[in-house]
């Protein structure tokens, strides 16, 4: 049987010659092309229940393995429902090619009422995503797959769309793919500049790092730096175990809290990389830091967001921060209290992180001393997870908590484990969300199940939306609209071929946790809120 080549081959092959072997998508009517050419080709299609569970899974897939995430999907309402995941990954910066067919070349915009068609296709995620390129032929299909992997190869990482005309994903193309791009290296930043931070730094007396998600590939630099300079190191939650969280210059991932900040606030030197100072990230912090500031960011934008830096150095963290050590080796003395100061920052945030934390500390902190310390931790905007994983469950390498830290969407805890458990198979990944989050992508569940993950599913249940019926409180409104009827989850994963565990104690959840991770499949293990509430003596 002849082999059909046609546009969807042009993609697919760009793909293949990119290194892609995992895509995540839903198959449709207009992108049938693709999927003879997925097929053909060999790689893996991991076929979830939504396109937003297919874009969270590319996102956790891409956190995970540090390589883009592709996600396809059809026409019309399926780039609508991924729209949400490619907000998400733009927000936090990950690298995301999302591939959709289009309306026919002449066709856009034409209103004449083509399935699935919408106004501006393109345009709709030209809103959302860094890049949205409408191909006219096969080869600019290739072409624009290329230029997306060459460009996160030396900029920063940010999701990319790609609308392929459905014509010319059924036209006949009989090119070869080009290969890669040979992305142009970053010029780096001047020598002058490098210079005189690294002067800086080598006089400070009370030096420190503050470190986010550009810092991510860079963490033996960060580590080098930290030890060379004997400075205490506070992370954002997108750069949690850039520096692994045990190491005595740790503070954690607590720049949100108000002791991390007065470590910076009081050091006279501090180093920050990879991190736009996001309020998201900082909680309403104004950073203005009185001593000397000295900013590393791939984007030159971002050097002076939020904070304008003493220094600017405008490049790669992996490879402007070994530069730094290298000037730095021959004269920095070493400055002994670094461990304390960082000590002492640590207790006094973990301090401040207990109140509000209430019984998610508790559960985390347990969850980490069972579990192998390589564990992956995909969590949600819940409670459980922005103060409890975040401050109590301590790593020990970047990118294990998967977090949608900026864009604070719903839903993105579950599909992001599958994501994570297709990218790193025999690694122990685990989901921990709140039943409002787990709410929003419950049928992924069927997916984790047909892709026989070892994944334990822990969903705190406390039977509502409890972030925003406290602010409700706070505000002098009375709660409305946020207590929630909640399924028997357990019971919804054993109805979908999953395990099912109700626990009413951290104990219980921990042992239905370790035994999960052994299963042939995935296991929903429920915890009550209530109980671990009662168990904490919190409210």
């Amino acid at each position: 049987m002849t082999a059909v080549r046609n546009g969807g081959s042009a993609v697919v092959d760009a793909l293949v010659s990119e290194g892609v072997t995992d895509v995540f998508g839903i198959p449709g009517t207009h992108s049938l092309e693709l999927y003879r050419a997925l097929a053909a080709r060999g790689l893996r299609h991991v076929t979830t229940r939504s396109e937003q569970g297919a874009g969270y899974a590319a996102d956790g897939y891409a956190r995970t393995t540090g390589r883009p995430g592709v996600c396809l999907v059809t026409s019309g309402p399926a780039v609508n429902n991924v729209a949400a995941p490619v907000g998400t990954a733009h927000a936090d910066s990950v690298p995301l090619l999302v591939v959709a067919p289009g309306p026919p070349r002449g066709l856009e915009g034409a209103d004449v009422g083509e399935l699935h068609e919408m106004r501006d296709q393109r345009g709709h995620m030209a809103a959302v995503a860094e890049r949205a390129v409408r191909a006219s032929s096969p080869e600019e299909a290739a072409a624009a797959v290329h230029e997306s992997f060459a460009h996160w190869r030396t900029h920063r990482q940010r999701p990319h769309f790609l609308e392929v005309p459905l014509d010319v994903l059924t036209g006949a193309w009989d090119g070869e793919d080009p290969g890669p791009l040979t992305a142009p290296a970053h010029p780096g930043p001047d020598a002058g500049d490098l210079a005189l931070a690294a002067g800086r730094l080598a006089g400070a007396e009370r030096p420190a790092l503050l470190v986010g998600r550009g810092a991510v590939a860079a963490a033996d630099g960060v580590r080098a730096l930290a030890e060379l300079l004997g400075a205490p190191v506070v992370t954002t939650v997108n750069g949690k175990g850039v520096l692994p969280e045990r190491h005595p210059l740790s503070v954690g991932a607590s720049v949100r809290l108000a002791p991390a900040q007065r470590l910076l606030t009081d050091a006279d030197v501090v180093l920050v990389v990879g991190t736009a100072l996001s309020d998201a990230e900082v909680w309403g912090w104004a950073p203005d830091l009185p001593g000397t500031t000295i900013r590393v960011d791939v984007e030159a934008g971002q050097l002076s967001k939020r904070l304008t830096p003493t220094v600017g150095l405008h490049g790669d963290a992996a490879t402007v921060l070994p530069r730094l050590a290298e000037l730095l080796a021959p004269d920095a003395p070493p400055r002994r209290d670094g461990p304390a100061r960082a000590q002492r920052a640590r207790e006094d945030c973990a301090g401040a992180a207990a109140p509000e934390a209430g019984p998610w500390a508790g559960l985390n902190r347990a969850l980490a001393a069972a579990l192998p310390p390589e564990t992956i931790v995909a969590g949600d905007s819940s409670q459980v997870t922005y103060y409890g994983t975040a401050h109590f469950w301590p790593v020990s390498a970047p990118a294990q908590l998967l977090y949608p830290t900026v864009y604070a969407t719903l839903g993105y805890g579950l599909p992001a484990a599958i994501g994570a458990g297709v990218g790193a198979p025999g690694r122990p990944v685990v989901a921990l969300v709140g039943d409002g989050a787990l709410m929003f992508s419950l049928a992924e569940l069927a997916t984790a199940v047909e892709q026989r993950l070892p994944l334990p599913v822990v969903v705190v249940n406390d039977h509502g939306y409890t972030e925003i019926r406290d602010g409700m409180r706070r505000a002098g409104i009375p709660p409305f609209a946020v207590d929630l009827h909640t399924p028997d989850f357990a019971a919804v994963g054993r109805a979908v071929g999953a395990r099912g565990v109700s626990a009413r104690s951290v104990e219980d959840a921990v042992a239905a946790v370790v035994r999960a991770l052994d299963a042939d499949g995935p296991s929903v293990v429920e915890v009550d809120a209530g109980a671990l509430a009662a168990a904490a003596g919190t409210p």
